[in-house]
């Protein structure tokens, strides 16, 4: 049986996203949002809004995530070693998913509170509720804004939507603080909060399952495996595909081994680079082991 072999590396080709240095994008975006939750935690407080101290619980999960999505694109620059041959590139993966437990404690701490709130709502000060949330728009903001040049890195554009929805929320919590101060209903207050606490669990949702397939090995989103695999079958002299695997190496590279039956003889190195080069070109798969085997349909993992 004879075999040939081809991995493709999207940095040599020029194909992948460079990795940016968002050192100091994450450490402008730390200060601002970890001093704004002490801010509206104590006005929260002061106030008796539940829909701040809700925003400032989320806003701290947010401190945390920008911390963890930070150390994660460090290490993932790190290089392999004899023991993380990959190097740290799934640490991403892993941040996501730990970003998505914390914001699921969050939602179980806010929702505990906004119940009780609800059951008998505490006078509340509307002005400073709007003021402070206010606040949290503009610093919101302007954190997502320091990460809109990253959408093609996951990790990046995960931090930049966490943002977002807070800018948001934020605008939520001024609705919420002026219809207290026109209406003089404290019942709006934990309302508000409820709703914060569905636009947070619909976001975690979404965090929390595309972070869990990643980490099982599943094929990323926007990657068809049937497309994948008829490309391969499309090829000249190719008759059977068998043990192909398509895996996220990180929340931004993704991997494929597979193994190609082709009767008629090895088909040489420059076929090997044509389907290294048009899997990153057509799949976004930068990193690609081909295996070519010359026996008759030698299928053993089924084709």
């Amino acid at each position: 049986m004879g075999a040939g072999h081809s991995h493709s590396d999207g940095h040599r080709h020029g194909h992948s996203h460079a990795q940016a240095d968002y050192g100091n994008a994450f450490m402008v975006g730390i200060i601002l949002n970890a001093g704004f939750v002490i801010v509206e935690a104590v006005y929260g407080w002061i106030s008796g809004s539940m829909a701040l101290i809700a925003d400032a619980g989320h806003n701290l999960s947010d401190v945390l995530a920008l911390l963890l999505a930070w150390a994660a694109s460090i290490a993932a620059k790190r290089p392999g070693s004899e023991r993380f041959t990959y190097g740290y590139k799934s640490s991403t993966i892993l941040a996501a998913l730990l970003n998505a437990g914390l914001l699921l404690l969050a939602i179980g701490a806010i929702l505990f509170e906004t119940l009780n709130r609800i059951a008998e709502p505490p006078v509340v000060e509307g002005e400073k509720m709007a003021i402070i949330a206010g606040i949290g728009i503009v610093i919101n903001a302007g954190t997502a804004a320091l990460f809109m040049r990253g959408q093609h890195d996951i990790n990046i554009r995960g931090a930049f939507l966490h943002m977002a929805a807070d800018a948001l929320v934020s605008a939520g919590v001024v609705i919420a603080g002026l219809a207290i101060m026109w209406t003089g209903e404290s019942w709006i207050d934990p309302a508000v909060s409820l709703a914060i606490v569905l636009v947070i669990a619909w976001g975690t949702w979404g965090l929390l399952k595309d972070s869990v397939a990643m980490s099982m090995l599943g094929v990323p989103k926007g990657i068809s495996e049937n497309r994948v695999r008829a490309y391969f079958f499309a090829l000249p002299g190719v008759e059977a595909v068998h043990d192909l695997h398509i895996w996220p190496m990180s929340t931004t590279e993704t991997a494929l081994t597979v193994h190609l039956v082709i009767p008629s003889g090895h088909p040489g190195d420059a076929f090997l680079q044509e389907v290294a080069h048009e899997l990153q070109q057509r799949h976004n798969i930068g990193h690609t082991t081909v295996q070519i085997e010359i026996g008759h349909n030698d299928c053993r993992a089924g084709c």
